[in-house]
C-alpha cells in the first residue's frame, strides 16, 4: 500500500509488468547466429546526421541487433540504460527524441540512451512486444525495469527518470559515480502536489483531497494523482472510522456501513486480508444496491495496492466466486 508522499516512488518501483518477462538474451542469440544478410545499419535519429552532436557524444548511442547484447544488456549492469524505440516516419517521436537526448547529455553518465529505429531492427521492438512508437523501456541490471509510450512531457519523463535512478542507485555503480561527478537528473519540484502532499501532513484530507482532483481535471491520465487521491480518500475514511469500528461490525453483520468501516481499519492496521475477507462476505449475503456498494467498496481498497499482490490477486479471485 502506498502513502501520497511515496506515490512518485511507485512510478519508479521495478515494474512487475515487465521485469524477468523479456528474455533479453534472445537477441544475442539470433545476433550470433548465421545470417543472410548483414544487419542494416542504423540510420540517423531524426533531424541529425550520423555522428553526434558533441553534446550528446557518449550520452546517445545508436543501437541495432547485433550489438544490442553489449551496448544495452552487458552496459545496463554499470549503469541505466533507457531504451528509445523510433522510427523515421514517427512524428511523435521526434518532440520525444531530442528531450530525451538532451537529458542523456546532462546526466553526466548516470544513464545512456540508446536508441533504436524500429524499421531497420525490427525483433528489438518484437521482443519488448511495442505495440506503438515511441516506447521508452528502462534497462537495468540486465533487466528491463520500467517503460511508457508516448510523448511524455519533459517534467514527467525527469521525474520518471529520477525515480529510476534512486531506485537504481545502489543496484549500478555507474549511477553514484555520475553523480559523485555532479550528473544526475534534477526532478523539479510540482508545487501542486506539494501544496496536497502537505495538506494530507496537516491531516486536512479535505484541501488534500481537493488539490488533488485538481490536478485531475487538468490532467485525468496522472496516475500520481490517482494513486495519492485514492490513499486521502482511504485514511480520511479510515481515521473517521473510529477504533471500535471492528468490534460494531462484528456484532451486527447486518449493518453494512459497520462492515466498510471495519474493512478500512483493518486494512490500516495492516490486516489487509481480513478487510478484504469481510467485505467479501458482506458481499454474498447482500443483494442489489448494498451489495453493489460492497463490491464497489472493496475494488478500491484494491486499488491501494499493487495489482500483482498475492493478497490482492486471492481476494479478486474470492470476489469473483462471491459475484458469481
Amino acid at each position: 500500500m502506498t502513502h501520497p508522499r511515496g506515490s512518485a516512488s511507485k512510478t519508479a518501483a521495478l515494474s512487475a509488468a515487465l521485469s524477468g518477462a523479456v528474455d533479453l538474451s534472445a537477441l544475442k542469440a539470433r545476433a550470433e547466429a548465421p545470417q543472410k544478410q548483414p544487419p542494416a545499419p542504423p540510420r540517423p535519429p531524426a533531424g541529425e546526421g550520423a555522428a553526434p552532436s558533441p553534446a550528446t557524444a557518449g550520452a546517445v548511442i545508436d543501437v541495432t541487433e547485433a550489438t544490442f547484447q553489449s551496448e544495452v544488456v552487458e552496459r545496463s549492469l554499470q549503469q541505466l540504460v533507457v531504451v528509445d524505440l523510433w522510427a523515421e516516419w514517427c512524428g511523435p517521436c521526434k518532440q520525444l527524441s531530442p528531450v530525451l537526448e538532451r537529458l542523456a547529455a546532462e546526466s553526466g553518465g548516470a544513464w545512456v540512451l540508446a536508441k533504436v529505429d524500429v524499421d531497420a531492427n525490427p525483433r528489438i521492438a518484437q521482443l519488448f512486444g511495442a505495440q506503438s512508437i515511441p516506447t521508452v523501456i528502462a534497462i537495468g541490471g540486465g533487466q528491463p525495469v520500467d517503460a511508457f509510450s508516448g510523448a511524455l512531457p519533459e517534467p514527467e519523463i525527469r521525474k520518471w527518470l529520477g525515480s529510476l535512478l534512486d531506485a537504481l542507485r545502489d543496484r549500478l555503480p555507474g549511477i553514484k559515480a555520475a553523480e559523485q561527478n555532479g550528473g544526475g537528473v534534477e526532478v523539479p519540484e510540482d508545487e501542486r502536489f506539494t501544496e496536497a502532499e502537505d495538506a494530507f501532513e496537516r491531516g486536512d484530507f479535505a484541501a488534500a483531497q481537493a488539490a488533488y482532483e485538481r490536478i485531475l481535471d487538468v490532467e485525468p491520465a496522472n496516475e500520481e494523482a490517482k494513486t495519492a487521491l485514492a490513499q486521502v480518500k482511504f485514511t480520511a475514511r479510515a481515521e473517521a472510522a473510529g477504533p471500535d469500528a471492528i468490534a460494531k461490525a462484528d456484532a451486527d453483520p447486518a449493518d453494512l456501513d459497520a462492515q466498510l468501516a471495519a474493512a478500512d481499519l483493518e486494512v490500516a492496521g495492516q490486516e489487509p486480508e481480513a478487510g478484504f475477507a469481510r467485505l467479501i462476505a458482506a458481499v454474498r449475503r447482500t443483494a442489489g444496491d448494498d451489495r453493489n456498494k460492497a463490491r464497489e467498496h472493496l475494488v478500491a481498497l484494491f486499488e491501494l495496492f499493487d495489482s500483482a499482490d498475492e493478497r490482492v490477486m486471492k481476494a479478486r479471485r474470492d470476489l469473483a466466486s462471491a459475484l458469481y
